[in-house]
C-alpha cells in the first residue's frame, strides 16, 4: 500500500486538493502558496523518506477557534507538506472502508451531505418516531482511542509501513502556546485524515445501532436515534451510553444529550415545527434554527457596516457570496416569510451605506437630484437632522435607491435566490 500512496498520480491528486482547500500554514511557517516550490525542491527526498520508513511528521499547530456558545474548539493544523501526505493516505484508505460504511452515515463521504441527513431525520419523525435520543459526544476528536482505531484499521490494512506512518501522524505532538504536548489519544480536527478516521471508528457504532434494529442518522460525530415512545428512548439512550463508554471509550456530554421531541430538537442547523398544511396533522416541516438566523444577521451586519472601508460593489459581492452559500445549505427549510423581512432590512442597510458614503450635504443634494428628486426636496433632505438609519428607511431613499437600481449594481434578493434554488 505504501507504493500506492506514493504513486505520482495519487500524490498529484492530493496536492491539487490541498491547494484547492487552502488553509493556514503549520509550525514551519510554510504556506499553501509555497507548496509548489517546496515539493519541487524537496519532493523526492520526502518520498524516499516515506518509502524507507524514516519519515517523521512535524508537530501540528494548535489553533483555538471560537464557537457560538462562547467556548473554543481546538483545531490541529499540520504543515502543508504533511497535509499532502495525509490526503494521499486518505485517498488509498478510503476505497477500502467506504463500501462498508452504512447508508445512514452522511458526514464526509462522497455523494452524501448534511441535507440528506436532515431529510432522513424528517422522514423518521413524520413516520411517527417522534422520541429522539440526541447524543452529543464530548470532545470527540480529542478522545479517540489510538489503539482501538489502529486495530480497526489493521483488519483491512496489512502494510506495516502504512500503519507505521499512520501511527506517527496520530502521535505527532501538538504545539500550544509555544510548548509541545504529547498526544496519546485523539485525532487532530482540521487534518485531512480526521474525517475518514472518525468514520472508521464510529462505523462500529453504526453496526451496533443496526444490530439493535434502531432508526438513526449520523453526520460524523453528530448522531441521533428515533423511537416511538419515551420508555423506548430511555432504554435505548442507556444502552448507547454504555456501549460508547465501554466499547469505544468515548464520553458523552450529558448537558447537551437527552430525549427530545421534534419541536425541541435541532439537527445540523435545522429545526422542526408542526406543519399547518391541510391533511398534515402530526407531520413536521423544516425551519432554520434561531442560532443560525442570528449568525446570518451578524455576518450581514459585518459586511454592511458603514464604517468598513470597501466599495459598494465589493460589499454587494461579499453579500452575494454569503447569501448564496447560506441559502444553498438551508433551502430545504420553509423560510420564505423570514427571508422577505430580512431582504427589506438588508436593502436598508445598503441604503445606509450609500447615504454615509455621500458624506457632505452638497454631494447628497446632487446625488438625490440625479436620482430624480426635485431640487427643493433634495436640498431639504441633504440638510436633515435625522440619523443615517432613519434616512435609509425613509421614502426619500426607498423611492430613489430602488430595488431595481440595487439589482443593477449586482444585489441579489434573498427571496428570489431561495425560490430559484429551492426546487433544485
Amino acid at each position: 500500500m505504501i507504493e500506492q500512496l506514493l504513486k505520482r498520480e495519487n500524490l498529484n491528486r492530493a496536492y491539487v486538493k490541498v491547494v484547492r482547500n487552502q488553509g493556514a500554514g503549520g509550525v514551519d511557517g510554510l504556506q499553501v502558496s509555497d507548496l509548489k516550490d517546496f515539493l519541487r525542491d524537496h519532493g523526492s527526498v520526502l518520498i524516499e523518506s516515506v518509502r524507507s520508513g524514516s519519515y517523521q511528521p512535524q508537530p501540528i499547530k494548535g489553533v483555538a477557534i471560537p464557537k457560538s456558545n462562547g467556548k473554543t474548539r481546538l483545531l490541529g493544523v499540520p504543515t502543508v507538506a504533511d497535509r499532502v501526505l495525509q490526503q494521499a493516505l486518505t485517498q488509498v484508505l478510503e476505497p477500502l472502508f467506504e463500501p462498508d460504511f452504512r447508508p445512514f452515515s452522511y458526514g464526509f463521504r462522497p455523494g452524501r451531505n448534511a441535507q440528506q441527513a436532515v431529510i432522513q431525520a424528517q422522514a423518521y419523525i413524520n413516520e411517527g418516531y417522534q422520541y429522539i435520543v440526541d447524543i452529543d459526544l464530548k470532545n470527540f476528536f480529542d478522545e479517540v482511542d489510538h489503539v482501538l482505531l489502529l486495530n480497526l484499521i489493521y483488519k483491512r490494512v496489512k502494510c506495516k509501513m502504512t500503519l507505521c506512518l499512520l501511527r506517527r501522524y496520530l502521535r505527532a505532538p501538538i504545539l500550544l502556546e509555544g510548548k509541545l504536548h504529547k498526544r496519546r489519544k485523539g485525532v487532530p480536527q482540521g487534518a485531512p485524515l480526521s474525517p475518514l478516521l472518525s468514520n472508521i471508528l464510529l462505523h462500529e457504532l453504526d453496526k451496533e445501532l443496526e444490530k439493535r434494529n434502531l432508526r438513526y442518522v449520523r453526520y460524523a460525530d453528530d448522531f441521533s436515534v428515533y423511537v416511538g415512545s419515551k420508555k423506548a428512548a430511555r432504554r435505548v439512550g442507556n444502552g448507547i451510553f454504555k456501549y460508547l463508554r465501554d466499547r469505544l471509550h468515548l464520553p458523552i456530554n450529558r448537558e447537551k444529550s437527552g430525549i427530545r421531541r421534534p419541536v425541541n430538537f435541532e439537527l445540523l442547523g435545522y429545526g422542526f415545527v408542526s406543519s399547518y398544511e391541510k391533511g398534515s396533522k402530526g407531520k413536521y416541516q423544516l425551519v432554520v434554527s434561531r442560532k443560525k438566523w442570528e449568525s446570518l444577521k451578524a455576518m450581514i451586519k459585518t459586511i454592511t457596516r458603514k464604517t468598513i472601508p470597501m466599495t459598494f460593489d465589493e460589499r454587494v459581492q461579499r453579500l452575494n457570496w454569503l447569501i448564496r452559500g447560506w441559502i444553498n445549505y438551508f433551502k430545504l427549510a420553509s423560510i420564505h416569510g423570514k427571508l422577505k423581512k430580512l431582504d427589506e432590512w438588508v436593502r436598508n442597510r445598503l441604503r445606509y451605506c450609500i447615504w454615509h458614503h455621500w458624506k457632505k450635504p452638497d454631494r447628497k443634494r446632487k446625488n438625490l437630484i440625479r436620482l430624480g428628486v426635485d431640487q427643493n426636496a433634495a436640498y431639504a433632505w441633504s440638510r436633515t437632522r435625522l440619523g443615517g438609519w432613519r434616512v435609509a428607511q425613509s421614502p426619500i431613499l426607498g423611492t430613489t435607491v430602488t430595488i431595481a437600481r440595487l439589482k443593477s449594481r449586482g444585489y441579489f434578493s434573498l427571496v428570489e435566490y431561495y425560490l430559484l434554488h429551492r426546487s433544485s
